[in-house]
């Protein structure tokens, strides 16, 4: 389905009358059916229940068993790995910020019972006869302050007055969620939050409550983050993705990594060379990494970078030794850091003193004051450079596998919302990746007399993880 980017419907007519796909779901009638479309669903429901109730997710698990037992068949190594992340924007509309509160008051007054739809109908009145589309192009720019005004007047004395009625009502969460997030009460009078004052988490649309904003760069998005990580050993016939991650999109990329990196580890144990770019640095990953013996390559640091390079070493018995081109000095604690103290009849004869971190110091010798994440950092960024010329590009090359999850994103939106879908989405796109990489693999290692042969266990692959992901009870019926 996500190879070859259909919708349901595409996928329920190729089950039906694709005799390539019937093959691979086992089908050998034509009037036999795999499963009805509510199984599908259904099955789709219980995984995603399972997974909220537990925090385990069942088709992550399969993909993790069936990459490992990839990866160990074809000998790939998994020491040295890359990571990127990407944005997966949700299918919803794009709301402006009046039209978002109208249109979750419309929705509210459809479960609202009779008597309180006649008793609140005053309120709803200006905002049930268009839709919130409507409404908002009959508004003059100037008169949207007044709006929005009368809009808290008008969530106030709904949410006071319903709040106890409905708050089992999945549409009523939604209004509570959206009036706590846009008003405030002080002194029980109603007040609108300034615009600056809404984070990138409120609700992005009453369709998908998980979908949050991040705009980088240029590029806005609203919905979630989709983070891979692969195998990147540069003796490696192919690479194969490891690992799928998927976070709300205004997490920082280095706040995810750090509560990814033990998984990692657990999946690769020998996991020792990790590559990123420059976003996923911090002191906290510095930590983690050390602890877990892995090394952090990036391409980039954020941060300005020293116009003279200072290297910071630390021997076993953690003592700090600093050098500069032209010398190398012990440094020696101070109460919270570190400090390293270069002579100054050396350093003001040198021609780069008035750009070297040193002189800058307003001490009488030219000083540098250190912690340990400083040295985590310079760590990082001399990292690359000790790196032989044929692991230096390891990274970029992630790149191509986030075009492969792009090219399924029409103009970087999926074809579904909610934070779960995205998971079905990203790790069924990624089992489909896995298994065109070992295909095309595979047939370069045979000959053209041969590719059936090779067609053929590809086939029973696939129709292994298929039959799997529709009839399997450990799934179908937790």
């Amino acid at each position: 389905m996500q190879q070859n980017r259909w919708t349901y419907e595409k996928l329920f007519e190729q089950t039906d009358f694709d005799i390539l796909t019937m093959t691979a779901l086992g089908i050998k009638e034509l009037d036999e059916a795999p499963y009805t479309r509510a199984t599908l669903f259904n099955f789709q429901n219980r995984v995603a229940k399972y997974y909220y109730e537990t925090g385990v997710d069942l088709l992550e698990d399969e993909f993790d068993e069936m990459t490992k037992k990839q990866i160990k068949q074809l000998g790939l190594k998994t020491g040295i790995q890359r990571t990127d992340s990407f944005f997966a924007a949700s299918n919803i509309r794009r709301y402006s910020r009046v039209q978002l509160l109208i249109e979750v008051l419309q929705r509210l007054f459809r479960v609202l019972d009779k008597g309180d739809k006649k008793r609140y109908k005053y309120l709803f009145a200006p905002y049930i006869k268009m839709t919130s589309d409507n409404y908002i192009y009959s508004l003059e720019q100037d008169e949207i302050p007044n709006e929005l005004n009368q809009l808290a007047k008008n969530y106030f004395i709904l949410h006071k007055n319903l709040k106890d009625k409905y708050s089992d009502n999945k549409i009523f969460a939604i209004f509570d969620r959206v009036f706590k997030e846009h008003f405030c009460v002080v002194d029980d009078k109603i007040e609108c939050l300034d615009n600056k004052e809404l984070g990138s988490g409120i609700l992005q649309s009453p369709d998908d409550e998980d979908a949050t904003y991040r705009k980088k760069g240029k590029v806005e998005s609203r919905g979630q983050s989709i983070s891979i990580t692969e195998t990147a050993d540069p003796t490696n016939p192919i690479n194969l993705l490891t690992d799928i991650d998927i976070n709300k999109n205004n997490i920082d990329d280095s706040k995810q990594l750090n509560k990814r990196i033990d998984v990692l580890k657990e999946k690769t144990p020998d996991l020792e060379e990790l590559h990123t770019d420059g976003a996923y640095g911090s002191a906290d990953n510095d930590k983690k990494m050390e602890e877990f013996g892995i090394t952090h390559i990036q391409t980039g640091i954020r941060g300005p970078t020293p116009k003279v390079e200072i290297t910071i070493e630390k021997d076993d018995q953690n003592n700090y030794t600093v050098t500069c081109p032209h010398r190398s000095v012990k440094a020696t604690k101070t109460t919270k850091r570190n400090k390293a103290v270069m002579d100054k009849s050396i350093c003001q004869n040198c021609e780069s003193c008035k750009v070297c971190p040193f002189m800058k110091s307003s001490t009488k010798n030219p000083t540098i004051y250190f912690d340990e994440g400083d040295y985590q950092r310079n760590k990082r960024l001399h990292a690359i450079r000790k790196l032989p010329k044929e692991k230096q590009n390891i990274r970029p090359n992630v790149e191509a596998s986030v075009k492969e999850f792009k090219t399924k994103m029409p103009m970087g939106k999926l074809k579904v919302r909610g934070y779960f879908k995205t998971r079905i989405f990203a790790i069924s796109a990624a089992v489909a990746i896995n298994f065109g990489r070992i295909y095309r693999y595979l047939l370069k290692q045979t000959n053209t007399n041969k590719q059936n042969i090779v067609f053929s266990k590809f086939t029973l692959a696939l129709k292994y993880f298929l039959r799997f992901y529709v009839v399997n009870k450990k799934i179908c019926f937790v």
